[in-house]
């Protein structure tokens, strides 16, 4: 019974997280602490022996995402279409409209 009790996930969470603070609080206690620097010039921006203007730029992800959305796309088809059940008709039904709706998504991500 005491097995049982300790796997539901609400109690399980709770142990993790109590084990986790534990951690962090003895961790804290054992860490060096902040060390600030005292010279002048140590945070400023410094590349390749040149000194740098302070200049922001900002990344920009537009080519990213659609790579981002395809191997998300992916890994969730491979997840769903592995751990369906074998021998029904309507699991490969599912299984094969999914792929389908996949491919669909993939080829209007890669379209524009």
């Amino acid at each position: 019974m005491t097995d049982y009790l300790l796997l539901l996930p609400p109690i399980a969470f709770v142990i993790v997280f109590i084990f986790a603070w534990v951690q962090y609080l003895s961790l804290k206690v054992l860490s060096a602490g902040e060390v600030w620097p005292q010279e002048k010039g140590t945070t400023e921006s410094y590349a390749c022996g040149h000194h740098v203007s302070d200049s922001r730029r900002n990344p920009n992800y537009s080519q990213f995402f659609p790579f981002a959305f395809f191997f998300t796309i992916m890994h969730v088809v491979a997840l769903v279409v592995a751990t369906y059940p074998r021998g029904e008709i309507a699991a490969v039904w599912l299984g094969v409209g999914y792929l389908t709706t996949a491919s669909v998504s993939l080829f209007i991500l890669f379209k524009r």
